[in-house]
């Protein structure tokens, strides 16, 4: 774990070189997810039933590839039923947020007579990608299926990894939840293509959606521009900007629930008392006594996790905006102030009693979100992903008239001739 003091002489050359380390380094992942895509598209189902038992170490026949209405009535019975009045509210929840994203059409007529809109329709097939590798996340299908509803999207298919053949009986109880019934048992790369170029059994759909590994990312990646995408979403990541009023096992717990995701996830904390700082790695490690995943955590933590020291909370939100973090949180006085001056974030909580856990669950903003930086430029998911905005315009020849001879001026000088032609033609009558 990494300490840093912007009081140090070394501290920008420091700060420099936690933000350009690269915490997911696969050098062959792109050149195998090329060939895992050109298998699913030359072979189909028998590429999925092949490499679903090479990565995930169950045989599949070609009639096990959907899961049928049984099976996942079947698996949400099996879940904990002590975890379902859970998942209802977190599902009303996001549903309840994601309503309010709604955008509304646009249709007017300007002052020169055109009549100009926008209207807003769903993608025909959304993909949603669930992870089931290092753990299951009924979580995950909530956050990528309610906005695909709330959108109007048709036709919702979602694959979902089956080590040794077994599909979280939780994740199952969500898809009933939802009432999805298209559901693929199977998962990386394979299933990312799968969703892009169809199969026998897949039919394509316009826009994959949902995290994974790095061989998922990277087929999104690929596949790009065949199909639309969310984004390309690395390692969790958390930053905190906590004063020495927090209680340090809060802090610590709150660093460790990103850590606790991968090894390759970061956990960043910036305050500016060195005593609370101390009070809060020591309370890490003990955390580190007790949790279950505490060997997956405690090398995040080691590898990537970094202490953040200031001279003043004041220039904490400016190291914010450099980082770009994926969660953000506001553990000080007045969050609100602080707020104020971040610009760059995938997802704030706001005081000491708003730990980025409760963001994954139940709160209703989305949890999929942009990591490494992109939170500059990018959005969490929402319900836009799964919309698209068609322009509307509209001349008589009124309008026309008003508007054309600027149109035939400016095609004129690009030397477009047809589109001067199909202007001048109108205005001439």
């Amino acid at each position: 774990m990494r300490r840093l003091d912007t009081r140090d002489s070394g501290f920008e050359a420091d700060f420099v070189a936690l933000l350009a380390a690269k915490r997911e380094s696969a050098p062959d992942v792109a050149a195998a997810v090329a060939a895992i895509i050109a298998e699913v598209r030359s072979h189909g189902d028998a590429a999925l039933i092949g490499l679903t038992e090479r990565f995930d170490g169950h045989a599949l026949g070609r009639g096990q590839i959907r899961l049928g209405v049984d099976e996942i009535e079947a698996g949400a019975e099996a879940a904990d039923t002590e975890a379902l009045p859970a998942l209802a509210l977190a599902a009303n929840r996001i549903r309840a947020y994601h309503e309010r994203q709604m955008p509304e059409d646009v249709w007017y007529r300007d002052t020169q007579g055109v009549e100009l809109g926008s209207r807003w329709t769903p993608v025909a097939a959304a993909g949603l990608y669930v992870p089931g590798g290092l753990a299951a996340y009924p979580s995950s299908l909530l956050m990528n299926a309610i906005p695909a509803q709330v959108a109007g999207v048709a036709r919702i298919a979602v694959c979902v990894p089956a080590p040794s053949g077994v599909i979280s009986p939780l994740v199952l109880a969500a898809a009933r939840l939802l009432e999805l019934d298209e559901i693929y048992r199977i998962g990386g790369a394979q299933a990312i293509a799968a969703l892009a170029y169809g199969t026998e059994t897949i039919a394509a759909v316009d826009k994959v959606v949902g995290p994974g590994n790095a061989y998922v990312a990277a087929a999104k990646k690929q596949v790009f521009g065949d199909v639309g995408i969310d984004m390309i979403a690395g390692p969790s990541e958390i930053l905190v900007i906590a004063d020495n009023e927090n209680d340090p096992r809060w802090i610590a717990a709150d660093l460790l629930s990103q850590a606790e995701h991968d090894v390759a996830a970061q956990a960043l904390l910036i305050t500016d008392d060195a005593a609370f700082a101390d009070a809060v790695v020591a309370a890490v490690d003990a955390h580190l006594e007790e949790l279950p995943r505490a060997a997956l955590a405690r090398e995040s933590w080691d590898t990537f996790g970094a202490v953040i020291l200031v001279a003043d909370m004041k220039d904490a939100p400016a190291l914010s905006d450099r980082i770009a973090p994926e969660h953000l949180e506001l553990a000080v006085a007045e969050p609100e102030a602080v707020l104020a001056q971040v610009h760059h974030a995938g997802a704030v909580f706001l005081g000491r009693h708003t730990p980025e856990a409760i963001g994954d669950y139940v709160a209703g903003p989305n949890h999929v979100l942009p990591t490494a930086r992109t939170a500059r430029f990018a959005s969490g998911l929402s319900v836009i992903d799964f919309l698209k905005r068609t322009s509307i315009i509209g001349c008589d020849a009124q309008s026309l008239a008003r508007i054309g001879p600027a149109a035939v001026q400016l095609a004129t000088a690009e030397s477009l001739d047809a589109h001067a032609l199909s202007v001048s033609l109108r205005l001439s009558r």
